[in-house]
């Protein structure tokens, strides 16, 4: 197996619905302009709290590798 060279970049993203619906499209999205994704690692979870005290944005940051040409 070839030795493998990745660059680590750090993306936040935000779901109305869950922390793995956040997750599911901040990878989505990277992998449009990103090319080679190789893994993600969540980093932090956080959330949004409406004014009815509720939650209203799932906010997930990840660092996400992709292998260097």
């Amino acid at each position: 197996m070839p030795d493998r060279t990745y660059k680590v970049t750090q993306i936040v993203g935000t779901s109305s619905t869950s922390f793995e619906d956040a997750i599911a499209g901040a990878v989505k999205r990277a992998a449009k302009t990103l090319h080679g994704l190789a893994w993600f690692e969540v980093a932090e979870f956080r959330g949004a709290i409406g004014k009815n005290g509720k939650v209203e944005e799932w906010q997930v940051k990840l660092d996400v590798a992709f292998r260097l040409d």
